[in-house]
């Protein structure tokens, strides 16, 4: 790869989860500050993220897959998440700010898969070079976090009693726009398919690889799946909200403290999923969710502050242990027919289905432990933490031990 490429590919990665990192880890906050908004409307606005997941797959399989340039399309959907996020700065209101909101995430989804097919489409051996690339979208993530906790401050406890917080969005709108100008000037990357050839439903959203539920222990990996992301969507709404409200200081900027944490545990991946096999390793995953809310519901940002700053570091086993070890498993179950479904199936079980039922759950439990003097933050942390170690036993329970091939990590 041309080092000019790989500079190309590498600044697309930074900027695609810069802007998504610059407003989406502090929304809970922003949402319960600015806007009033109750559990329920947190996660409302949440789950919009799952709704983009769900639509995502058909705006590439009908329209970027088959008529447009894959650069070129990205660099609209960015310029016009530009002008969405300048109106979500503007918004004053829940009722004013939702509309925007979903309209951007319906747009921001599709564009994850878009940066991901540009940059296989200039590699000639993705399995080694693609890691080095993507990694750029984690520091991105990292900048902005540090950007709002340590240059600009907006997450300190007197500016967000200020509103500040609004200047997220406008952030993540410029980087949005600069993204949106960039992108044309990305490697060609022409449709896969002619513009004329059939497609259907069943292939975009991946329902070809239900036949794969026929294995047992494919059928419980996928449920598990599924019910995982429930404790996930916790960490997604309450989180900032959480560190914001106990008092830790910087809080936006202590939370990339997870982000660095996945890219050292990455490494670390091959060498447990070699040693111990898929299901201790994506078991792991597992109890790390529930140990890190435990960690949440008996900590402070006082003497027992280390316990909030290991449960923010657990990200890396939460995410890499359990969602790539499972990319890896499902991968190796689906075999070359059935792949590109079959990642798709579970992508849109996980972050379309899986994370809308768990941000509607996280939403009323929230209201339901809101006092006049706050939230009882330690029920809103220990029930996730109750069904992370329920979906353990169940995996641990139910999947019988199997040797899975992996050529490459």
């Amino acid at each position: 790869m041309r080092s000019s490429t790989r500079f190309q590919l590498s600044f697309m990665m930074f900027l695609e989860f810069f802007i998504w990192g610059a407003w989406f880890v502090t929304l809970g906050t922003f949402l319960g500050k600015n806007l009033n908004a109750s559990g329920d409307e947190t996660g409302s606005v949440f789950s919009t993220q799952s709704w983009g997941a769900i639509i995502a797959p058909f705006i590439i399989g009908l329209i970027a897959d088959r008529y447009l340039n894959a650069e070129k399309i990205l660099g609209a959907l960015h310029i016009i998440g530009a002008i969405l996020m300048y109106q979500m700065y503007n918004a004053e209101e829940i009722s004013t700010f939702y509309p925007y909101v979903l309209a951007y995430m319906i747009l921001y989804m599709p564009t994850l898969a878009l940066v991901n097919s540009v940059s296989f489409r200039q590699m000639t051996n993705p399995e080694k070079q693609f890691s080095g690339i993507r990694v750029w979208g984690t520091i991105g993530w990292i900048a902005a976090g540090l950007l709002i906790s340590y240059l600009f401050h907006w997450d300190s406890e007197e500016n967000t009693a200020k509103g500040m917080l609004k200047n997220t969005f406008l952030m993540a709108g410029v980087a949005s726009l600069v993204l949106g100008i960039f992108s044309f000037t990305l490697p060609k990357t022409p449709p896969k398919r002619a513009a004329g050839e059939k497609v259907t439903i069943k292939e975009i959203i991946g329902l070809d690889a239900l036949k794969l539920l026929a294995n047992r222990n494919f059928a419980i990996f996928f449920i598990a799946s599924v019910l995982i992301c429930i404790p996930l969507a916790f960490y997604y709404q309450n989180a900032h909200p959480f560190l914001t409200n106990v008092g830790m200081e910087e809080p936006t900027g202590k939370m990339t403290i997870g982000q660095i944490s996945e890219v050292g545990f990455m490494l670390l991946l091959p060498l447990f999923f070699a040693r111990f096999g898929f299901k201790k390793t994506i078991l792991v995953g597992m109890l790390a969710w529930a140990v890190r809310y435990v960690l949440f519901a008996f900590g402070d940002a006082g003497e027992l502050g280390f316990m909030l700053i290991l449960g923010i570091a657990l990200h890396g086993i939460c995410y890499d242990f359990f969602f790539v070890s499972g990319q890896i498993y499902t991968n190796a179950k689906a075999g070359e027919r059935y792949k590109s479904s079959a990642q798709g199936l579970i992508t849109l079980a996980t972050y379309g289905v899986g994370m809308l039922i768990g941000f509607e759950i996280a939403g009323t439990i929230t209201d339901k432990y809101k006092t006049d003097a706050g939230f009882d933050y330690k029920m809103i942390w220990l029930i996730p933490a109750a069904i992370a170690a329920a979906v353990f036993l169940l995996f641990a329970l139910f999947f019988k031990n199997e040797k899975v091939e992996v050529k490459e990590i």
